[in-house]
């Protein structure tokens, strides 16, 4: 049996799976999508270290997603690549605004930011004095992008992001949840002479059908994960029948995942990518499981697989009962993958 995107290689006997899994808790260094701990499970595979990590809150059926990404990347050939390094963006939490110079000097060289809005908790004030430090400490040459997770409304998107677009922004990562709302406020931004783009995250990544956001007209570029689209091939394929710019960005991986969302940034044709790729996110975590952590340097990273240290792996691994909760997830994201086979 084969898994659509692994290029004709069988999916792996599950023991194997889980004889290679090790389960891995690393504190991440602010609380990020009110997490304070990102779980990851790494697979000593034999194409090279690959990884699986749904956050938790996440069904099977969408997880499974993920599992088939990390047996692509581990179990197969990756793509060529066209690109040795690739440019990347800054992540700033929604932290407060004093607390922005400190987020910002953990990634050397970056001259693209995006910055986390529409916090549950918090204000849109909040949101404009932390999009304002961000421009004050970047400069005005530098590219200042917002993410709302589809944390807004229409009329609170349209409010919030025609106060944020005096501070030039690059553009606005899924200000609504549904792929109707995107193209509403797209609409509404347009009449208003707001010039701003839209971009689409969780409307490709968690959709049932990931280019609808593209035939809606909703968006003006894709932001692209590999692990949640399945994989670098079935990324790419969606990213050739969009025809849309996209961005590459993670999901708060370790240096593992970031590797494989860098080879399928290399493998993109000219002119696609849009600009920094939100792979820089290793910065927000307290440790890796690699020797060379994919850290940004003159705001890039290098296109490269990863080599797994044996301490901190051992440093770093989960308690007993995550791990158990963490390999009964694979069996039943294996089922799934089994089933739709």
């Amino acid at each position: 049996m084969a898994i659509d995107g692994l290029r004709s290689t069988a999916i792996p006997p599950l023991r194997e799976l889980l004889d290679s899994a090790r389960v891995v808790a690393i504190p991440t260094r602010t609380r990020f999508r009110g997490i304070t701990e990102r779980e990851a499970v790494i697979f000593e595979s034999p194409a090279g270290a690959s990884e699986f990590s749904p956050f938790p809150e996440y069904g099977d059926a969408e997880s499974s997603r993920w599992l088939a990404a990390a047996i692509e990347f581990g179990w197969s050939e990756v793509p060529r690549t066209l690109r040795e390094r690739i440019a990347v963006n800054a992540t700033v939490p929604a932290v407060l605004a004093a607390e922005v110079p400190g987020v910002l000097a953990r990634f050397p060289g970056c001259r693209t930011a995006k910055v986390k809005v529409a916090e549950r908790g918090q204000t849109l004030a909040d949101d404009i004095a932390r999009v304002a430090a961000v421009r004050a400490a970047l400069g005005d040459d530098a590219h200042v992008r917002v993410d709302a997770n589809g944390g807004w409304s229409v009329a609170d998107a349209f409010a919030a992001l025609t106060q944020l677009a005096v501070f030039d922004l690059d553009y606005a990562e899924q200000p609504c949840a549904s792929v109707p709302e995107l193209a509403e406020l797209r609409e509404r931004l347009a009449d208003a002479g707001v010039a701003l783009r839209i971009a689409a995250d969780e409307s490709v990544r968690k959709a049932e059908d990931p280019l609808a956001v593209a035939r809606a007209g909703a968006a003006d570029l894709l932001v692209v994960k590999a692990q949640p689209l399945g994989g670098i091939a079935p990324a790419l394929r969606i990213i050739a029948e969009a025809q849309l710019p996209v961005i590459v960005s993670s999901a708060l991986d370790t240096s593992v995942g970031v590797s494989m969302g860098l080879h399928l940034a290399a493998a993109l044709p000219e002119g696609v990518l849009a600009g920094a790729c939100g792979l820089g996110t290793v910065a927000l975590l307290a440790g890796d499981v690699v020797d060379r952590p994919l850290l940004p340097e003159g705001g890039e990273l290098p296109v490269r697989r990863m080599t797994l240290d044996a301490a901190a792996l051992d440093r770093f691994r989960a308690t007993p009962e995550r791990e158990r909760w963490w390999r009964e997830r694979i069996e039943r994201c294996y089922a799934e993958l089994s089933a739709a086979g």
